[in-house]
């Protein structure tokens, strides 16, 4: 009958729209292609094994960088107040 598309509903678990996606390869080689959820681009994550060993460590310099330096404090010795007296209220 002509009623049944009205009445049923899509058999589906998920939710049929797709989006379309760039896909970019660890090559950095790209593919179109459509994916469930709606994103702009989808990377592959680069195997570490497969680098050399100079840009490994390079990547983990960069990724988990060393610990911060303690900043040195300004002091006030060196300052002339009258330099500043202009921008005190009276």
């Amino acid at each position: 009958s002509a009623h049944r598309a009205a009445v049923g509903h899509l058999h589906r678990q998920h939710y049929g729209r797709l989006y379309p996606v760039l896909l970019v390869g660890t090559d950095g080689s790209t593919t179109h292609l459509r994916y469930c959820e709606p994103k702009r681009i989808i990377m592959l994550p680069l195997d570490s094994t497969t680098l050399p060993e100079a840009e490994r460590k390079a990547r983990l310099r960069r990724h988990f960088p060393g610990k911060s330096r303690p900043r040195v404090e300004e002091t006030f010795d060196g300052i002339d107040l009258d330099t500043y007296k202009r921008f005190w209220k009276k």
